[in-house]
């Protein structure tokens, strides 16, 4: 096993040495560093979970720069390459830079040269002037419609390292693509992951598994903590340990005998969200963080966490979801009682095929009722336990809706929430709920 480890390790040191743009294969792994073709395969692919590489369609594996999560709103011109089916005609060693801006040529090309910064992508058709002072401004160039260009623009592209790009798409297909890829990652950007908030393992306070209950004590004291990760000889979480584990104990015992084994673990790449929620349904203070070999890379308490869930709801709005575009049509009202209750009406977009809101949509909206509701009664984010739906009567597209949720019990860690969606006064669709609190009080 210690072989293993450390050939796992060696590969990850080879890898993050290999030139940008080079390919990478298991089989020269292997070959390279005289190990089996299943331990390279196994490295290369938390080498790109890592970020080291990327497999590229019609390409490979290849060594790319490792990007930092506040570029997530960019782009490589790799990226775009496979995303838009393209052909490299030059300019291939540049293939891993950012692209900060797109430009479509459809102007005359003085003006069009106005917008062009370093950095920049110009999408135009078979204008070799374009692309020749696309490229002298320092921009990249993605020819439409699948023409080529000519031989000094491909020689310029290689010199500068600016890939030069054709697609068969046209102009309109190949700029809504690449506009989506960077509004998607807008939406992921605002998704805190656990690296963002995790104490790194250098900074971890932990216990071998030969450690002595005297030594918990010592640390305890140290500290100020009271809960810490068990590590065997190679730093891979065995187990965690509680003050509850060590009622009783002697001075002399190991906290092998006396840990909580296989603790619940999560990767640098788990979301904040999920993370506090299996932290509160499991009950647990602390949280390891693990790579793919279960070795410790950091941890993270529940203060932490609930923090970052405070902090994420004060964020801006950097993209819209599916559910944000369902809620958006919506708005809010009280009634002569108080009460809370929303009005919208049924649009195109919310049907299905019969020309009725689909039940997908009406699930959506009053889940989402439900969620804002207990906002009122306490500040905390709401994770879904069990729904039980009843669709009554069907509802026709440009139907006024109003959904009316009633909060049943909501207590520290429990919410019991009956939603009911009217039209025109009769009962169309009803919802039972039943979830977990995270509270953020």
């Amino acid at each position: 096993m210690t072989e293993v480890t450390t050939k796992h390790e060696q590969i990850l040191k080879y890898i993050e040495g290999v030139k940008l743009g080079s390919k990478i294969s298991v089989r020269k792994i292997a070959q390279t560093l005289g190990v089996s073709e299943g331990t390279a395969y196994r490295a290369i692919k938390e080498a790109e979970t890592l970020g080291l590489v990327s497999t590229k369609e019609r390409i490979g594996t290849v060594r790319v720069e490792r990007k930092q999560r506040q570029n997530i709103d960019k782009l490589t011109f790799a990226e775009v390459v496979n995303m838009v089916d393209g052909e490299v005609l030059g300019g291939a060693n540049g293939l891993h830079k950012m692209l900060h801006k797109f430009v479509i040529g459809a102007m005359q090309q003085d003006a069009m040269m106005r917008y062009i910064e370093p950095g920049s992508l110009l999408i135009v058709g078979n204008r070799y002037k374009a692309h020749l002072g696309a490229l002298e401004h320092g921009a990249s160039v993605l020819i439409t419609g699948g023409f080529d260009t000519s031989d000094e623009v491909k020689a310029l592209a290689d010199k500068l390292e600016l890939p030069i790009i054709s697609s068969s798409y046209d102009t309109f297909t190949v700029a809504s693509m690449i506009n989506r890829a960077i509004y998607d990652r807008l939406i992921k950007k605002k998704i805190m992951l656990i690296e963002d908030i995790m104490v790194p393992a250098s900074g971890v306070y932990l216990l071998k598994a030969t450690s002595t209950w005297t030594e918990w004590k010592k640390l305890l004291d140290e500290s100020g903590h009271s809960r810490f990760p068990v590590v065997d000889e190679w730093n891979r979480v065995i187990g965690i340990v509680t003050p509850k584990d060590m009622v009783g104990a002697e001075p002399g015992q190991t906290v092998d005998k006396l840990m909580t084994r296989s603790p619940l673990t999560v990767t640098p790449h788990t979301s904040v969200a999920s993370a506090a929620h299996m932290m509160v349904w499991e009950g647990l203070e602390l949280l390891p963080i693990v790579d793919g070999s279960r070795k410790l890379l950091g941890v993270v308490d529940r203060a932490d966490v609930l923090k970052a869930l405070q902090y994420i709801q004060k964020q801006p709005q950097n993209g819209e979801t599916f559910e944000e575009l369902i809620w958006s049509g919506l708005e809010e009202a009280r009634d002569d009682k108080g009460a809370l209750y929303y009005r919208g009406v049924i649009s195109p977009q919310m049907t299905n095929h019969l020309g009725t809101v689909s039940e997908g949509v009406l699930t959506t909206l009053m889940t989402q009722a439900a969620y804002r509701v207990v906002q009122e009664h306490k500040k905390g984010d709401l994770v879904m336990d069990n729904m039980s739906t009843y669709f009554i009567k069907p509802v026709q597209i440009d139907s006024e809706i109003e959904i009316r949720p009633t909060v049943i019990e909501v207590s520290r860690k429990f919410g019991k929430i009956d939603v009911a969606i009217y039209h025109a006064g009769t009962l169309v669709s009803k919802a039972m709920l039943t979830a977990q609190v995270i509270d953020q009080a």
